[in-house]
């Protein structure tokens, strides 16, 4: 899943939408505007989900405290805070909740073969 998609092409969100894509995982866009990434429809709101296995945030710390519950209740096995979303608290209800926070690029992660 990434949080904080966005139907720009110029956005990191967008591209890693594509990337998980092409790199043949399933994945649901979720964001707060209509469109589409590769085809696939931008999910608005917070949208029951079965079998997360990974959250990518695209949304800075401030804007993420709306989506705590949300991602604790999707039961992840990790949350990846790409640059611009490291955020102490949710890592540390992560790691209480035994998700993995990783503080990396999804991007760079699916191109090295990491994800």
């Amino acid at each position: 899943m990434v949080l904080g998609a966005s139907p720009n092409k110029l956005r990191f969100s967008n591209r890693a939408v594509k990337s998980l894509q092409r790199h043949n995982f399933e994945v649901v866009p979720i964001g707060i505007r209509e469109g589409t990434i590769a085809n696939i429809e931008i999910v608005k709101g917070k949208p029951p989900l079965d079998h997360v296995h990974t959250v990518a945030l695209y949304l800075n710390p401030e804007n993420q405290k709306d989506y705590y519950k949300y991602i604790l209740d999707l039961s992840p096995r990790r949350i990846i805070f790409n640059p611009g979303t490291v955020n102490p608290e949710l890592m540390q209800i992560a790691r209480e909740n035994n998700i993995q926070p990783v503080i990396d690029c999804a991007l760079i992660m699916l191109n090295s073969q990491r994800y």
